[in-house]
């Protein structure tokens, strides 16, 4: 093994081992349970972040401990082919060309986009390979691949021929920007701070008015009625009469309607059906005309007269200066609400009416709740279920056509000759009711969640019969981030009831994301992300993995500290020294027997300590508390093992004449091989590379069997160790708070009615003159005489000042301290006594000068104490001599 354990040398080439010896490649085998995980594919256009990478460590967790376990593991990897996002990507690159998509139209634009996919989808994957991921990469898949497009067509088809796909005329969310519609899970609100407006709209003879209040009146324009409540005593006489509307001199119905809050703003509100979706519900239940005056591209559109033409926030401030003129602009006042952006651009998104596909939720939604409900799926940590149950049952149709061209094309086809609509699983090209060839296909996408909602059984082979399917699914474990539960997880959870019959997953385990040092979300904006391969490049995957993961709770954020990372490198090198001090002191292989009658109390605590840990971990793996076994694994693996079982063993390991040599390194090795194999899963690397170069048995940690506890316990050698341990500690700390030079060994006295611990004295002492740097160790039944007195949880530990101190240094040293805090304490009296510095100087300074005279005095005084034990002390050794 090398001095320095060298991350660069060692992780490529482990990988690419790994991979030409297929261990991630999952068998079926039935003599074995499955064990599958299908990864949250990441976007073709992504680039790995820290985000990424806490989420696939945590995958790679299970399946390595899974695999180890010996499941049959499945690690399923791919890209989702991210239409919005893609296609974004893609018009920006053809920008800088000077070309649009209606340029160089479909066709053409689709062969770029599969040329992107070509250049740039692989990118993310190998970086996940970089981080140690053990995916099964022979069956990575794509989700615009053919099996799995030809899935995407047969559960439209199958949904529409069920009555739940259906075309219709909706409220949906437009993004001006993206020039798409996105649904409702894709709306990010945030809190802005904007004004509403307090608008007039008087009757036709100005008998009587009303006064609405808004937050858009760029939408006034398209009102078609004011609403009130019919509870509300203010207005229940204008109930059936009519308004005009402002700048269009349109003449409106006030209406009547459960839906208005009497307490928000004038109680009276303004009803636009085609850009409010709650309007639109109004104004459905009224038969209220729709009228649109914004267009897709965010401008006022023909119908809003003279403001045509003008982008919406621009004709917001005309339409207000010309109320003002007008009169009609009661008020403004200051208002935050929750405004809705595009998820993708960050764009505000506008309401419109539209010609869209839908999905009916409700049949879909209402299974999905009840296998959560009953437990057959489980949210990790629990209270996720609360924000699933709340989405679910409060849903809405699923808006599943995008105005996008990369993507997977809406399976349905229109004659132009008699309008008839087809949906086929197959290309159309003859009308099935006329019979002519003039047909076309929609040219619509589908949302990109559709495709990937079938992740769990479309990457298996569905909708055939595959070997793959039929052993695989359902799956096991979802691991993702709480921000996409609404997104990919339900429709994942109603998609596999409805076309498997069964969950996709038992579990799914839900993380936070990964903050920076401050608490903050890492951006670009704030500049503040950190590029976990610039991470891996400087000190090694185990590092970043193991940062990542430690300490972390299922469900909650956590935050990214570059010194973490140079501790876990430090970690990896702590482990790596070890197992190099071993290896120079090892001459027994695997094939030795060892007499466990010369196992001392040190050998029998470890490997208690080892069975504890082996346990602890399982079971938190189990439960998926990798925070916690992250924890546990450090802390046996630096303190118990290394700085003290290893340091206990070292007088037997260098006397090769010791009668139980061979049974100190055979412990040595069992428990350094059983860690490295805990701590695999954690750490790949590190780990594979020093268990190759020991004495090992089987092939390789990655396929190796998970340790097993052995019902080692012993509560009296515990109990000595942690004793023994307990004494040089505190005898370390005793020396460092007095300054003890290391070269001074003093004898140590100890007062004790524990019999365990006498009965062990000859031996433990042994590790105290060691480990705690003391001359001899002396049973005492009485205190000696000027001693300082370290109390233990088992006795009292003894030693005599004289051995700790040179007198005559520690007397010239207090002496001289004595002297200056004299002059400190008459320099403060004098100052304190003089009257222009009381009256004058202010009372803060004055205050701080009497304090540090109470201070001077009483550190005098200890000092003189210290300085009269001394004298004492030494006037009794001089007695003593004579």
């Amino acid at each position: 093994m090398q001095k320095v354990y060298n991350p660069k040398e060692v992780e490529d080439r482990l990988y690419k081992m790994w991979l030409e010896k297929k261990y991630f490649h999952a068998k079926i085998d039935y003599s074995k349970k499955p064990f599958t995980i299908v990864i949250p594919p990441p976007n073709i256009t992504g680039q790995l972040h820290m985000g990424h990478a806490l989420n696939n460590t945590i995958q790679d967790i299970l399946i390595r401990f899974k695999r180890m376990q010996g499941y049959c593991t499945l690690w399923l990897p791919g890209t989702d082919h991210a239409s919005i996002a893609t296609e974004a990507k893609i018009v920006e690159k053809m920008k800088e060309e000077g070309l649009t998509k209606e340029m160089i139209g479909r066709e053409k634009f689709l062969e770029r986009a599969w040329e992107w996919k070509r250049v740039y989808g692989g990118r993310i994957i190998e970086q996940l390979k970089k981080l140690g991921a053990s995916c099964d990469w022979d069956r990575e898949r794509f989700t615009m691949d053919e099996g799995l497009s030809n899935a995407v067509k047969e559960v439209f088809v199958r949904l529409y021929e069920k009555g739940l796909i259906y075309k219709g005329e909706r409220m949906i969310n437009w993004c001006p920007t993206c020039h798409t519609t996105i649904s409702d899970a894709e709306v990010e609100y945030e809190e802005k701070k904007g004004k509403l407006y307090y608008i007039k709209y008087p009757a036709k003879d100005n008998s009587y008015y009303v006064v609405v209040a808004t937050t858009r009146p760029e939408t006034m324009l398209g009102d078609t009625a004011v609403a009130v409540n019919p509870n509300d005593q203010r207005y229940k006489h204008l109930i059936g009469k009519t308004v005009v509307l402002p700048l269009v001199n349109r003449e409106i119905p006030i209406i009547a309607d459960d839906y208005v809050d009497m307490e928000f703003g004038t109680g009276v509100v303004k009803i636009t059906p085609a850009h409010d979706p709650n309007d639109f519900e109004i104004g459905q239940r009224h038969n209220l005309p729709m009228v649109q005056v914004i267009d897709t591209k965010g401008y006022m559109n023909e119908n809003a007269g003279k403001y045509a033409g003008q982008e919406r926030y621009a004709a917001r401030k005309n339409i207000v200066k010309d109320l003002k003129e007008l009169g009609l602009l009661v008020k403004e006042e200051d208002y935050t609400h929750n405004v809705g952006h595009c998820y993708r651009c960050s764009t505000v998104i506008e309401p419109l009416v539209s010609k869209q596909w839908f999905v009916k939720m409700k049949p879909l939604a209402e299974p999905a709740i009840r296998v959560v409900k009953e437990g057959k799926i489980k949210f990790i940590p629990e209270r996720f279920e609360k924000i699933y149950f709340n989405w679910m049952e409060n849903i809405k149709d699923w808006c599943i056509s995008r105005q996008l061209w990369w993507g997977h094309r809406i399976p349905a086809y229109y004659c132009r000759d008699c309008e008839n609509m087809m949906v086929s699983r197959e290309e159309v090209k003859v009308c099935s009711k006329c019979g002519s060839s003039n047909v076309y296909q929609d040219e619509d996408t589908l949302d990109t969640w559709f495709s990937s909602a079938l992740w769990p059984f479309s990457t298996l082979g569905w909708p055939e019969e595959t070997e793959d399917l039929k052993y695989f699914y359902p799956t096991d474990v979802l691991v993702t981030a709480y921000d996409i539960i609404f997104f990919w997880v339900a429709r994942m959870i109603f998609s596999g009831l409805e076309h498997m019959g069964k969950e996709p997953f038992k579990y799914v385990l839900i993380h936070g994301i990964v903050r920076d040092a401050q608490g903050r979300k890492m951006s670009k904006s704030l500049g503040n992300g950190i590029d976990p391969l610039e991470v891996i490049e400087k000190y090694g995957a185990d590092a970043l993995r193991f940062t990542l993961v430690t300490g972390i709770s299922p469900g909650n954020d956590t935050r990214f500290h570059m010194e973490k990372v140079e501790a876990n490198r430090n970690f990896a090198n702590k482990i790596w020294n070890a197992a190099r001090f071993m290896l120079m002191n090892l001459d027994i292989d695997t094939s030795f027997k060892p007499d466990e009658s010369k196992f001392t109390f040190t050998e029998r605590w470890i490997l208690s300590r080892l069975d504890t840990l082996i346990r602890e971990v399982t079971e938190n793996l189990e439960k998926f508390e990798i925070g916690i076994a992250a924890q546990k694994l450090y802390d046996f693996i630096w303190d118990e093992f290394c700085d003290w079982y290893i340091e206990m063993s070292k007088p037997i390991l260098y006397n090769k004449e010791a009668e139980n040599n061979k049974e100190v390194q055979y412990v040595l090795l069992t428990v350094l091989t059983n860690v490295l194999k805990l701590l695999h899963p954690f750490m790949p690397f590190v780990t594979e590379e020093i268990y190759l170069n020991l004495p090992h048995d089987e092939e390789s940690l990655v396929i190796s069997k998970w340790p097993e506890a052995k019902c080692y316990y012993s509560a009296d050698d515990i109990r000595v160790v942690e004793n023994l341990i307990e004494l040089i500690k505190s005898i370390r700390n005793m020396k460092t708070e007095r300054n003890v030079s290391p070269k001074i060994k003093p004898n140590i006295y100890i007062q004790t009615n524990d019999k365990l611990m006498l009965e062990q004295k000859y031996l433990w002492e042994v590790y105290v003159k060691r480990l705690a740097g003391v001359g001899e160790v002396l049973l005492s039944e009485k205190v000696p005489e000027n001693s300082i007195s370290i109390v233990l949880s088992w006795g009292v530990c003894y030693i005599k000042l004289k051995d700790i101190i040179d007198i005559e240094e520690e007397l010239k040293r207090l002496t001289e301290e004595k002297e200056r805090l004299i002059k400190e304490v008459e320099r403060s009296e004098k100052l304190l006594g003089n009257e222009n510095f009381v009256k004058k100087a202010p009372q803060k300074v004055v205050d701080e000068e009497k304090e540090k005279y109470k201070k001077y005095r009483q550190i005098l005084k200890s000092v003189e104490e210290q300085l009269d034990r001394l004298l004492k002390l030494k006037r009794d050794e001089i007695r003593d001599e004579l």
